[in-house]
């Protein structure tokens, strides 16, 4: 990994209003007034669930939403609080404080700014899809699970964080259940289904919370203690004013104890932006430039915690809400957030009347669309390998973890990915003729058939020459050893297209243990960036530089000739 060429860091705005327009400007402001509006339920649930103030939901999405906008890699993306987050929030919170969850933040920003530095956003693409799907399923299954005791009005203080002890003690306390708070909670659904049918420009969790909070307040009026838990009765009254500014303290011990919080936090939001980004441009037809969106997510998260801010991603559901209502600079999301900001000065008072049940029944259904288990279903017909992994990242998530999860799906990743590649590397071995153009495109009348004189073998290797494939080209040659010991060995690398330390240590090996037994080494086929390893490495002086050929015709001539000499 290495920082080549200079930074690639050119936020899309820039470049977006050198050839801006009044018509342009119409658009986005149409676009960023309706995803501002959409935005404002999902910020304060998305901080509800998190187990912070619903006021730093909206800092979060106001802040975030418009670095995200500013410095992003995007025409279109609008950043804030995701419910993927909700869980590693959540858990960060109570196990660290909120400061925990700053510093956390803080270092998840340095991570993704310094990823988009080492040119990684392409590299996340490569996150095989039923890793992502696995986690985001388990992350909707839980975020289902948390709204239950506020959908129903169970009135739990205490409820366990694991999975399973927690439905325990839902089921244990299902006789508590509130009616009244259950009704609204079940209006609340209905309407946020059936509006979509009606149209679907319209924000059904704006229109929800709207309407069974003037409901609620009014039935409160005619019926006291009707015992509908609002926002005001969890939170008391909500704040107004920006927060100013604060610090937190940075020391190595808490670096390493939150670092694997970190690490999660920036390879969920680098995989859900990018998403994200990539859901857009092919709506848009716009090409995201990946590693300046990983830095402008950096940046955004970077900031928020300073405003006691929680992490901030790019968003599906309220990016593609931009695109559908003609949004297509970064301007739209920059006036996404300052729309938040003028309900945040001025409507917040209003919040506190939302009931919690009505909460709970827009993140039930932000869960539902997370869940993807149209997607699942398709998966289950893939190859046993991809249906493992998912199930395997989604059981994690929900049942243990999703620092855990991340990080032993990505290692599962990487043991595939491993596996299938060296499963498709083939080592092939010939003796008396080679067919020089076997496995191109040139017909069979075309073909050079070389003479190998006795006492010549060639191994081809069919691919990477990494570690994987250095092991099984070990085990080929030791099992060789037990028939008649050639005079030559030919290793044919024309399809090695690179070579690691593991393949060098044990060519090297190879290399000395058949020159004790007066066995001598070619080299064919060694492309010009291998061939500078093995000189770096010494391999020309082991073998000889006139043992390593850039053909195979030059390496059979000159394997006879020595066989020819022994």
């Amino acid at each position: 990994m290495q920082l080549s060429g200079s930074i690639d860091f050119r936020p899309k705005l820039f470049s977006a209003l050198r050839h801006y327009s009044k018509a342009r400007f119409r658009d986005d402001l149409v676009a960023g007034l309706v995803v501002g509006i959409v935005a404002l339920p999902l910020a304060i649930a998305f901080a509800i669930a998190s187990g912070v103030n619903p006021s730093i939901g909206l800092i979060t999405a106001i802040i975030g939403g418009f670095l995200v906008s500013f410095f992003g890699g995007n025409t279109v993306q609008i950043g804030g609080p995701t419910g993927a987050f909700i869980i590693i929030v959540y858990n960060i919170i109570a196990q660290f404080g909120l400061e925990g969850l700053a510093i956390a933040t803080f270092m998840a920003g340095l991570i993704l700014v310094t990823m988009g530095l080492f040119h990684l956003g392409t590299v996340i693409k490569f996150i095989p899809y039923p890793i992502v799907v696995g986690f985001t399923a388990g992350i909707a299954l839980t975020i289902f699970s948390t709204q239950i005791n506020d959908f129903f009005g169970l009135g739990l203080t205490d409820i366990p964080g694991a999975f399973i002890p927690k439905w325990g003690t839902y089921l244990s306390n299902f006789g508590n259940v509130s009616w009244p708070t259950l009704l609204c909670g079940l209006v609340s659904l209905l309407i946020i289904v059936l509006t979509p049918k009606v149209s679907k420009k319209l924000p059904g969790a704006l229109i929800a919370i709207i309407l069974v909070t003037v409901a609620t307040y009014l039935l409160g009026l005619w019926c006291p203690g009707l015992g509908i838990e609002t926002i005001g009765d969890r939170f008391g009254a909500l704040k107004t004013d920006i927060p100013a500014p604060h610090g937190f303290e940075l020391n190595m011990d808490t670096i390493n104890l939150l670092l694997p919080s970190a690490f999660t936090i920036a390879m969920l939001g680098s995989i859900e932006s990018l998403l994200s980004a990539t859901v857009a441009d092919g709506v848009t037809g716009s090409r995201t430039n990946s590693n300046t969106e990983l830095i402008g997510q950096g940046i955004a998260n970077i900031a928020v915690p300073f405003f006691g801010g929680i992490p901030v991603t790019g968003a599906i559901a309220r990016t593609m809400t931009n695109i559908s209502n003609g949004g297509r600079t970064p301007v739209a999301g920059i006036i996404h957030a300052l729309v938040l900001l003028v309900i945040y000065l001025f409507a917040m008072p209003l919040i506190n009347y939302v009931p919690m049940a009505c909460l709970a029944a827009v993140l039930m259904v932000v869960a539902y669309n997370m869940s993807g288990w149209r997607t699942i279903i398709g998966i289950f017909h893939a190859p046993k390998s991809d249906i493992s992994v998912l199930l395997v990242t989604f059981l994690l998530t929900v049942i243990f973890d999703l620092t855990i999860a991340i990080e032993i799906g990505l290692l599962l990743a990487v043991v595939l990915f491993l596996r299938r590649v060296t499963e498709n590397v083939e080592i092939r071995q010939y003796t008396d003729k080679l067919d020089v153009a076997e496995g191109t495109d040139l017909d069979q009348d075309h073909h050079e058939v070389l003479k190998v004189a006795k006492g010549v073998s060639v191994y081809e290797i069919d691919g990477p020459f990494f570690f994987g494939v250095a092991t099984k080209f070990d085990e080929m040659m030791r099992t060789t050893l037990g028939n008649m010991k050639p005079l030559v060995r030919i290793i044919r690398m024309r399809k090695v297209s690179f070579i690691d330390a593991t393949a060098l240590h044990n060519l090297e090996i190879l290399i000395n243990s058949s020159h004790q037994e007066g066995i001598a080494i070619v080299l064919s086929g060694v492309k010009d960036n291998v061939r500078e390893v093995l000189v770096h490495a010494g391999i020309d002086r082991l073998i000889g530089e006139d043992n390593i050929c850039d053909h195979i015709s030059k390496a059979v001539v000159k394997a006879n000739d020595i066989a020819a000499r022994s």
